[in-house]
């Protein structure tokens, strides 16, 4: 797919609609029984290891509550640094995840432990969610202003959400504009993550078709789920948009990162996700450039599950932090 052929896909309303429901029909059956068979492969000892600390290296630790102050965000921050302060061996997290408000302070206390990072360079990123996260629903002016006010208090990444109810009404030029407004609101200094909330899409054909429409606008990456619904992260919806960013790369050139984002908890369950990534997207994307966790609760498991490895056994209730 040539930079001509993307214009003319979204040239107009009409276009869109008639790529996106020219895409292929989603096999619900074959995508949930290839997702089940690849979960239950196993790994050796040595291998888990490496999982682990990769896992580890791909989590965006998150707090995205409305109880939270600055002193929460400036623990969340040491601990996205400093994972276990008794093993400097334990790699650091991708990014830690907060709401707009709250970027500045996480910047501050990254930036104090010597760990920040930028969207193209190495440290800790740090990511806002905006656009009236989690449901959406504001005007596109107050979206724009949030997702301003975050890259302004200076959030490498920016993870929005598409507007499903005008998705799902078949506006699709409507959230494409929106998606293209947003990334350039972004400003060039703030990678954008586009959260499709999957939960709410209803169907896996819809899931494929909001995951190429994201792509098409400019995403830099498209995530699961706010992590604010019933359904979030699947091992199957996570499939199927590796599907999609893979044929997304052959077709076009340009790579695409996953999210998966609500419910991961278990070392076990992020393992299963990089085989997923491995042997559908492939390895280059097994990197914390195009794939991440969106967990508050899957660090501390994952951090007992490298202790027991090491020393064979499992850590004390007080080894790791309460979230």
């Amino acid at each position: 797919m040539t930079t001509t052929d993307l214009a003319d896909v979204t040239a107009s309303d009409a276009a869109l609609r008639r790529f996106l429901h020219g895409l292929p029909g989603v096999d619900a059956v074959g995508l949930q029984a290839r997702a089940a068979a690849l979960g239950t492969r196993s790994i050796k000892t040595s291998a888990k290891a490496y999982a682990i600390d990769l896992a580890i290296s791909m989590i965006d630790l998150t707090t995205l509550e409305g109880a939270d102050t600055p002193g929460k965000v400036r623990a969340l921050a040491a601990k996205a640094a400093r994972p276990d302060p008794t093993d400097p061996a334990v790699p650091r997290v991708a990014a830690v995840c907060v709401y707009s408000d709250m970027v500045a302070t996480a910047k501050a206390a990254l930036a104090a432990s010597g760990a920040s990072g930028t969207s193209g360079g190495a440290g800790i990123r740090v990511a806002s969610v905006a656009t009236a996260f989690p449901a959406g629903r504001a005007a596109r002016s107050v979206k724009l202003a949030d997702t301003a006010e975050a890259v302004a208090a200076g959030a490498d990444e920016v993870d929005m959400v598409i507007d499903r109810g005008a998705f799902l009404s078949g506006r699709y030029m409507t959230v494409f504009e929106e998606i293209a407004a947003v990334r350039q609101a972004c400003a060039g200094r703030a990678h954008l993550k586009v959260i499709l909330e999957n939960g709410e899409l209803a169907t896996y054909d819809n899931i494929r078709r909001a995951s190429w429409l994201a792509m098409l606008a400019g995403a830099d990456f498209i995530k699961t789920s706010t992590g604010k619904v019933a359904v979030n992260a699947t091992h199957a919806n996570t499939l199927l948009m590796l599907q999609a960013v893979r044929d997304f790369r052959a077709a076009t050139g340009r790579q695409v990162g996953v999210k998966p984002a609500g419910g991961i908890r278990t070392s076990k369950d992020a393992i299963r996700y990089l085989v997923l990534v491995n042997e559908t997207a492939g390895a280059d994307w097994l990197a914390p450039e195009w794939f991440r966790f969106g967990a508050s609760s899957l660090l501390n498991d994952l951090l007992m599950q490298r202790h027991k490895l090491r020393t064979g056994a499992y850590a004390g209730p007080d080894y790791v932090t309460v979230d």
